[in-house]
Order: C-alpha cells, then sequence, then structure tokens
C-alpha cells in the first residue's frame, strides 16, 4: 500500500524553525513531484511549495526567502525547513505527490494525513 507519512510539526515561537518530512512507502517505481500544502482554520488549502525529481523548486509568494524544499530521492523523502516562522503561518501541513507504481502505468496523486504547525508565543 503505497502512502505519505509525514513528521516534524509542533508548537514553535515567532521567529523560530521548524522542519517538517514526508516519507513515501510502499511499491514505488518512482517518485516524481512532491508539494507540501497547508490548510488555516476557515481558509482554503494553499500549495506552499513544491520539487520536480530534478530538484526544481517554486514557492508561494508568502513563504520565500523563509521556507525552503528538498528532497533525497534515494530515501523518497521529501522535507520543508522553515525559518522565521509567523504566526499566519499556523497550519496543517499536507504532504502531495505524484507517485508511479509501475513503470508502464501513470503517475497517481496521493496525500499525507498532515501535521500540525502552530507559531504562538
Amino acid at each position: 500500500q503505497v502512502q505519505l507519512v509525514e513528521s516534524g510539526g509542533g508548537l514553535v515561537q515567532p521567529g523560530g524553525s521548524l522542519r517538517l518530512s514526508c516519507a513515501a512507502s510502499g511499491s514505488i517505481f518512482s517518485v516524481n513531484t512532491m508539494r507540501w500544502y497547508r490548510q488555516a482554520p476557515g481558509k482554503q488549502r494553499e500549495l506552499v511549495a513544491a520539487i520536480t525529481s530534478d530538484h526544481t523548486t517554486n514557492y508561494a509568494d508568502s513563504v520565500k526567502g523563509r521556507f525552503t524544499i528538498s528532497r533525497d530521492n534515494v530515501k523518497k523523502t521529501v522535507y520543508l525547513q522553515m525559518n522565521s516562522l509567523k504566526p499566519e503561518d499556523t497550519a496543517v501541513y499536507y504532504c502531495n505527490a505524484d507517485l508511479q507504481k509501475f513503470p508502464w502505468t501513470a503517475p497517481n496523486n496521493y496525500w499525507g494525513r498532515g501535521t500540525q504547525v502552530t507559531v504562538s508565543s
């Protein structure tokens, strides 16, 4: 069974840092684009950052210069280093990835269950 499992969330003070991880597991032939989304209470889920298999990245304007997405293709893991955190970064962070189970099938999109990040003094 293919799944994405996030870790690393928690409570941090404004200006602090957290590092999120998301590991893909199961029968996987390849991992294509990996993404981090977040959803704050009462708001729509938004794309935070994305990284392709060749490490091309893009970021939401609200996190540029503060967050860094990276990946380890061998470990099938994506990371989100979050620095200079603000209260408005408080949300549930979700991992999302396009995973290919077999070389002859198209990739499918998968979601993790999310990890809570709370920025508060």
